[in-house]
């Protein structure tokens, strides 16, 4: 008997059982625009262009990173699709877009039904609390690249946006106010430096109990990143919002000048941020300077916004009323970049 593409490490019938296995999942996220259904060679939506004057198309794409390490250690996949939908749309919703549709892309040695759905999970739970329909993606399954238990996450999202109520800074004048949303914790970034602090420099195991955080290492360390979509949307349709940094890769001092004016700064003040415990955790142990900490980590906040003066106590007590915790860390001054103090 011949050489079978399963003897190659592919099995072709495991595929199909998932596919099979994740759809009513899948399209339980479908919205009135969605136009095709799970398995075709691409995903159809179609546009309310009655809804807009003039629409303008917002895209992006992200992963996961090294947090993949850690699911792969404690064997747990039902939240890290969280992740990768939240790292796309938290970047996707800065410029005032709302996603409309996500897709996929899962890569790895060999396909297994049972953690592919737990993976499909947690990407649903996502796009469900951002309101947008999984329309489609791609499984790849490829033998001796990935080692055994491995996968790796990519995602890519599309949004809209009126053109007139595009977020870009260019708003943005000196005594602005800016106002930090809290993450969830560290959300998807710095994990290269993290697993070097706990696991090489400080020997930890992730079931090492973090008291202060009131879970297990490994509970932390796969907490889900938050998801901003619907709190931020609220905010753009009752208040003038001039600029949006999600607080991802390259901690606040590297994200919020992405959205400021070439000849103007934000103060910070460091004691305005509720920094939680994980992050006091993370310097002590690895004995890290605080502009390494601010470059790389979020410290507390996951998403800034910057407002006019005027409106930023009434934008702070909408919050509240919305049961959700907001902070004054700063404002807008001449000069360049983001200065703590």
């Amino acid at each position: 008997m011949g050489v079978t593409y399963k003897d190659a490490g592919v099995d072709i019938n495991e595929a199909s059982l998932f596919i099979k296995n994740i759809s009513k999942m899948v399209q339980s996220t479908f919205t009135k625009g969605v136009m095709s259904g799970i398995g075709g060679f691409s995903g159809l939506f179609k546009l309310n262009i009655n809804k807009y004057v003039d629409p303008i198309l917002v895209s992006c794409t992200d992963g996961v990173g090294t947090k993949l390490k850690i699911a792969f250690a404690m064997d747990q996949h039902d939240t890290i699709g969280i992740d990768l939908v939240a790292m796309n749309v938290n970047d996707l919703i800065v410029c005032g877009a709302s996603p409309l549709f996500f897709l996929d892309y899962i890569a790895t040695g060999k396909l297994t039904t049972e953690k592919g759905e737990k993976i499909i999970e947690g990407i649903v739970s996502g796009c469900k609390n951002a309101n947008c329909a999984l329309i489609g993606g791609e499984t790849a399954e490829m033998p001796g690249l990935y080692l055994e238990g491995e996968y790796d996450l990519a995602g890519f999202a599309v949004g809209v946006v009126e053109k007139k109520k595009i977020i870009d800074g260019r708003k943005v004048t000196l005594k602005d106010v800016v106002i930090g949303l809290p993450s969830s914790g560290l959300h998807s970034n710095g994990y290269s430096l993290v697993r070097k602090i706990f696991f090489e420099k400080a020997k930890y195991a992730l079931t090492e109990k973090l008291s202060e955080c009131g879970c297990s290492l490994g509970e932390e360390l796969l907490r889900p990143t938050r998801i901003y979509v619907r709190i931020i949307n609220k905010l753009i349709e009752k208040f003038s919002i001039k600029a949006i940094a999600h607080i991802t890769g390259g901690g606040l001092l590297e994200n919020i000048p992405r959205v400021l004016p070439s000849n103007k700064k934000v103060v910070i003040e460091k004691d305005k941020i509720p920094v939680l415990p994980i992050f006091e955790i993370l310097q002590s142990l690895g004995e890290s300077s605080e502009q390494e900490m601010f470059r790389t980590f979020n410290m507390g906040i996951g998403m800034v916004l910057i407002v006019d003066p005027d409106e930023a106590d009434a934008i702070i007590k909408f919050l509240k009323l919305q049961n959700e915790k907001a902070y004054i860390i700063g404002e807008v001054l001449k000069g360049k970049g983001v200065e703590i103090i």
